[in-house]
């Protein structure tokens, strides 16, 4: 299958990138790299080429994808163990000769070492030799990756196999609050791996969610889902409806969210198990966009806060958040104190 390489990116000792098609005066040895993670078969124009007008083509992975795909293109290929360095480079120089690794999932770092030393060397006649990607990885690829490794972990695992949606529930909260934490802290590096947890917790839902014998649904479902919604929201994207601010934009958002539910209560939707000052302000926040003036009716230090809340989300601020912040001073305050004290 062979390492993931894009254009300008990593490259093997002492190899170079050319894009001939034809072999030079002295031969050519070629490395061709695939990406386990595009559909074998799918090669790129250039690889193609040099495989059709190679002398040999060599690949010490006879379980190798994209064999069958080269077998019925007509393009033999020797699925033994790949020779020295040394031979391939007599090889290719004594006629000129094309010769095209495929390289295995593991690389090959014996060939590319000792083609680095003959290179190195200065003494050698040697062809020309390239790097060459039959396929390399899209944005978002990884994400395959973890499909892949969950659904091991799904299948071998003695913990993970017996996990229910219910089990995980609150390895989501404490994920989102790390998130959150790492987004006040400003800690990129926690960012990005408090982002990976979250994502892990969707991945595992989903596998999960495959398991079910009565309604089952897969990452892939959840993808979908989440697309579809995304350009039914936006249509001054998608569409031919324009959005010039901000506040267009939320309106388009309002109005095809409401159509879609079609909710009785502007309440529902209101996920009542959120911290209390997230849960006021967004109930705050949906009576008032629905115009309705719903005065805060009783005593005490519950609707003290919720007035509060309430008047937070009318001026812009989050409640939850600011009290965070507030809180965070007030930690940073008692230890200062207690180092003082």
């Amino acid at each position: 299958m062979g390492p993931a390489v894009r254009p300008g990116g990593a490259s093997v000792p002492a190899v170079r990138y050319v894009r001939r098609v034809n072999a030079s005066a002295t031969g050519r040895l070629v490395l061709l790299t695939t990406s386990h993670r595009v559909a074998p078969g799918l090669l790129s124009w250039p690889a193609w080429q040099t495989l059709r007008a190679a002398d040999r083509v060599l690949c010490a992975d006879p379980d190798h994808p994209q064999l069958p795909y080269l077998a019925e293109a007509g393009i033999a290929v020797e699925t033994a163990a790949v020779p020295s360095a040394r031979e391939l480079v007599d090889y290719c120089v004594a006629e000129a000769r094309t010769a095209v690794v495929l390289t295995s999932a593991e690389g090959e770092s014996t060939l590319t070492d000792g083609l680095a030393r003959l290179a190195g060397s200065g003494r050698e006649a040697m062809p020309d030799l390239e790097l060459l990607p039959g396929s390399y990885d899209l944005p978002g690829a990884r994400l395959l990756d973890l499909v892949q490794v969950m659904d091991q972990i799904r299948l071998a695992c003695p913990w993970s196999g017996v996990r229910t949606h219910e089990d995980l529930a609150k390895y989501g909260l404490e994920e989102m609050y790390e998130l959150v934490e790492a987004i006040e802290e400003g800690d990129r590096e926690a960012l990005a791996e408090e982002l990976g947890d979250v994502l892990l917790q969707v991945v595992f839902h989903s596998r999960i969610a495959q398991d079910d014998p009565d309604e089952p649904f897969s990452v892939d479902d959840v993808a979908g889902i989440i697309v579809d919604k995304l350009i039914r929201r936006h249509p001054h994207v998608f569409g031919d409806e324009e959005a010039a601010t901000p506040e267009d934009v939320r309106a388009h958002w309002l109005r095809t969210k409401a159509a879609e539910k079609q909710r009785e209560s502007v309440t529902e939707g209101v996920p009542l198990g959120q911290p209390a000052l997230a849960l006021a302000a967004k109930l705050a926040s949906r009576a008032r966009t629905a115009g309705l003036d719903v005065p805060i009716a009783g005593e005490g230090i519950g609707y003290e806060l919720l007035a509060l809340a309430a008047r937070a989300q009318e001026e812009g601020t989050d409640p939850e958040t600011a009290l965070r912040a507030a809180a965070r001073t007030y930690r940073d305050a008692i230890v200062a104190a207690e180092r003082g004290a």
